[in-house]
């Protein structure tokens, strides 16, 4: 099997220990002790926008767009992203941490016949089980 380098893009993109949808609870900081499903992962900034948590109040103008419907101006209440640091993946009844294992599925081609590989599947390390 060959084995491919890893691109210069490939290198200085950070791996993150969390997900889109995972349920994690904020272990530092003014909401520290919230749970909140995660609504959009920043890997670039290494940040994480959490439902609920973290919400600030932002100021909008108004903005008119020539007899168009425009903007209304006003405060908006909104969540702002938090260092992945910050948070710790939740699981079931507790928290843990993830671990990767190959698991054998069974494919269909085409024509009709069937073949098995392997994919791999995130798992919680203190269950076990398929997260």
């Amino acid at each position: 099997m060959a084995v491919r380098k890893k691109s210069e893009q490939d290198r200085k993109r950070p791996h993150l220990h969390v997900k889109k949808g995972d349920t994690v609870k904020v272990i530092a900081g003014k909401d520290k002790g919230a749970e909140g499903k995660i609504i959009k992962v920043l890997r670039e900034e290494q940040r994480v926008i959490v439902e609920g948590v973290n919400r600030i109040k932002k100021h909008t103008k108004v903005v008119d767009q020539g007899g168009r419907a425009g903007t209304t101006g006003g405060i908006i209440t909104t969540e702002a992203p938090i260092h992945v640091s910050n948070v710790m993946l939740v699981e079931g009844d507790g928290v843990t941490r993830t671990g990767n294992k190959r698991v054998e599925v069974t494919k269909r081609r085409p024509d009709g016949s069937e073949y098995t590989s392997t994919r791999s599947v995130r798992i919680s390390r203190k269950t076990g089980k398929e997260i």
